[in-house]
C-alpha cells in the first residue's frame, strides 16, 4: 500500500508534466509567428529651449520636446503622442541640428518562450528648429 504522501507526490509529478508539456506547446504555437510590421512615424512639434541645470552647473543646456504620431495597421493610432524621454543635449547641439534619427524596437510578449526584441528597418530621421522656443505655453 501507498501512503497518502506517496500518492500525494505522484499526483504532483503528473501535474508538473503535464503542464510542461503544454507550455512546450503554447511555445511552438507562437514561435514561428512573424512579428514584422509597417510603422508610420510622423513629428509634429519640434522644440528646442535652452534650460538651466541645476544638478550640475550654472550654464544652460539644450532640451528638445518631439510631438509626434504613431500608426500601426489601426492597432496603433497615436496621434499627438508626447516624448516620455527628452532629447538632452550638455551644450548647445540641439539647436539647427539636421540629423536627429529614431529607430523604432518594441518587444513581444509571448505565453512561454523567448522575450524577442523586434527593432523596425527603416528610420525616421528629423531636424531641430534653429531657434530656441522661449514662450511656457509652447509646449
Amino acid at each position: 500500500m501507498n501512503t497518502f504522501l506517496s500518492r500525494l507526490n505522484t499526483v504532483f509529478a503528473f501535474t508538473l508534466t503535464v503542464l510542461a508539456a503544454l507550455t512546450f506547446l503554447c511555445f511552438l504555437s507562437t514561435f514561428f509567428n512573424t512579428n514584422q510590421a509597417t510603422v508610420y512615424l510622423q513629428t509634429k512639434k519640434v522644440l528646442v529651449k535652452n534650460v538651466q541645470d541645476f544638478g550640475v552647473s550654472k550654464d544652460k543646456n539644450d532640451l528638445g520636446f518631439v510631438t509626434f504620431d504613431l500608426q500601426n495597421n489601426g492597432l496603433l493610432n497615436y496621434n499627438g503622442m508626447n516624448t516620455k524621454y527628452y532629447f538632452f543635449d550638455d551644450g548647445m547641439g540641439l539647436k539647427g541640428n539636421q540629423n536627429v534619427s529614431l529607430y523604432l524596437s518594441w518587444n513581444v510578449i509571448p505565453n512561454a518562450g523567448i522575450l524577442p526584441l523586434i527593432t523596425q528597418e527603416n528610420k525616421f530621421s528629423f531636424d531641430f528648429p534653429g531657434e530656441y522656443t522661449v514662450n511656457r505655453g509652447d509646449h
